[in-house]
């Protein structure tokens, strides 16, 4: 085929649309999910991305797919405190979990915001050297002489001459169609369910400026994300190994502020924090108890650092992490359709 004849099939071909299905607590969001005009979901598109998700072809060993670090059976996290790459690199950070990141309205990705939008966050590990240590020229070519790919390329946009941005574009498609709002709590809010009296307590203490006070960076039932998406120093450190934000914006006063992750699927997502240092719930809980440290950038919202946190009582502590087992989703997490 000409070059000419190639992009006036690029241009006139349109895929299946396939619009995101947004569960109906997420209506009530002001915003709608942020999709690029430039790359609108298609059933090819997501298709297409899902494959590329699960290949190890991206890896310079073919040894390491996106997969690996994001396990559908784990809310799409990683089990490991830190992921490891190819070749058993280790790298510091632990997984994020993917889910509902078409609502992430900022669109500053990983735990330090290093990247801004779903498409340029998939460019990030194939060349990271503690992940899959390859470059976009050699996945490009692999993937071009490929049995299947320049077809899959053909019938999601339009062109089998396959390239970075395209690879992205569908993997991102695939990213955002993965959306989890089906957990016990969610239920409960649409009237097809009800909570225990300790969820229901747990829930209050999440709620209540004067005990867990959780609410500020984590949302509510008013918003089904169950994070702010932005970022903050929660206490963990006094002195700093990992800078986080403030690595990437150069402001000393982003020192030690990572992203809030949403506290849905906790149930499936140990070990938390950044850096994976909390192997149970129990353990975060007393940190924002009794563990919080002070530093220069912690954030006023951890209004009770000078008595090491909120100091909950046993029983509260017990009954809000059963309130947080509650937003765990299991229908997403054993979906067969995210998975390979």
């Amino acid at each position: 085929m000409s070059t000419a004849c190639s992009k006036e099939n690029e241009a006139s071909y349109t895929p299946t649309p396939s619009p995101l299905n947004i569960p109906p607590l997420f209506e009530s969001l002001i915003l709608s999910p942020v999709i690029p005009p430039n790359n609108p979901q298609t059933v090819e598109g997501i298709a297409l991305g899902k494959k590329l998700f699960f290949d190890p072809i991206l890896s310079v060993d073919n040894s390491l797919a996106c997969a690996n670090c994001h396990a559908p059976t784990l809310a799409f996290s990683d089990a490991e405190r830190f992921s490891s790459g190819v070749n058993a690199t280790l790298g510091d950070r632990n997984a994020m979990p993917l889910f509902n990141l078409a609502w992430n309205y900022d669109e500053l990705f990983f735990w330090d915001g290093k990247t801004f939008s779903l498409e340029h966050q998939a460019f990030a590990p194939v060349t990271d050297p503690l992940e899959m240590q390859n470059t976009w020229q050699t996945v490009e070519q692999h993937l071009q002489q490929h049995d299947e790919y320049p077809e899959l390329f053909e019938k999601a946009f339009g062109t089998s001459k396959i390239d970075s941005v395209l690879v992205t574009k569908a993997i991102a498609q695939f990213e955002r169609s993965l959306i989890s709002a089906n957990s016990k709590f969610d239920k409960y809010l649409l009237g097809e369910a009800q909570l225990t009296p300790e969820e229901r307590n747990g829930f209050d203490v999440f709620m209540d400026e004067n005990r867990g006070d959780c609410f500020h960076c984590h949302g509510s039932d008013k918003n089904p994300l169950w994070t702010d998406n932005a970022f903050h120093n929660n206490g963990l450190d006094e002195k700093f190994t990992d800078l986080g934000l403030g690595a990437i914006t150069g402001d000393p006063a982003d020192n030690s502020k990572f992203k809030t992750p949403s506290l849905r699927n906790l149930a499936f997502t140990a070990p938390y924090m950044h850096d994976g240092r909390f192997l149970t719930l129990e353990d975060v809980i007393n940190h924002y108890s009794e563990g919080l440290k002070h530093s220069a950038t912690i954030d006023p919202l951890m209004k009770k650092v000078a008595n090491g946190g909120v100091n909950l009582s046993d029983k509260d502590k017990a009954d809000l992490k059963k309130f947080l087992l509650s937003l765990s989703d299991y229908e997403f997490v054993n979906n067969s359709a995210l998975n390979e």
